[in-house]
């Protein structure tokens, strides 16, 4: 479920940002979490926080407190991300999986130090200017920059890009 879920949020950030959304929302689970956190520290979105089926106020974001999680309201929850955008566009343009649930793409810790540099490894192109790639590691899911400093390998999940 969690690939499958990676994928749907790629498709829906690139889909959002291309409609210049500044608040959009994907379903929360672990999976769409740890990604959209790794999104944040990249510098992708503005913000990421924990909300119901309603967006929470923006002027009000940075004091914004969910409500606690409990067995009755635990599957109407939502992650609710903020888009950020320049004068030239949205920044992240582009947002596409790499593993997907039929396959996953497992990559040692020789092919992310190929990958990092821009050279081709592990049957994917290397990263251009501005790109990043995200990997589901032992350690969570970190940019693949992040990875190879840890000197551990993972499971390749996506790219995003300016």
């Amino acid at each position: 479920m969690g690939v499958l879920s990676i994928c749907h949020m790629a498709s829906h950030l690139q889909n959002a940002s291309r409609a210049r959304l500044g608040l959009t929302s994907v379903p929360h689970n672990k999976a769409n979490l740890a990604v959209a956190l790794a999104l944040h520290r990249a510098g992708f979105l503005a913000f990421v926080t924990r909300g119901g089926p309603h967006p929470p106020d923006p002027a009000t974001i940075a004091t914004f407190e969910p409500e606690p999680l409990t067995t009755a309201n635990v599957a109407s929850q939502r992650l609710w991300v903020g888009l950020k955008y320049t004068l030239h566009g949205p920044v992240l343009r582009s947002m596409s999986p790499i593993s997907t649930p039929k396959r996953s793409i497992v990559a040692p810790l020789s092919a992310l130090e190929r990958l990092a540099r821009g050279f081709d490894a592990a049957q994917q192109r290397g990263l251009n200017l501005g790109e990043c790639m995200f990997v589901r590691t032992p350690r969570g899911t970190l940019e693949i920059r992040e990875a190879v400093e840890r000197k551990t390998s993972g499971v390749l999940l996506c790219r995003a890009g300016p």
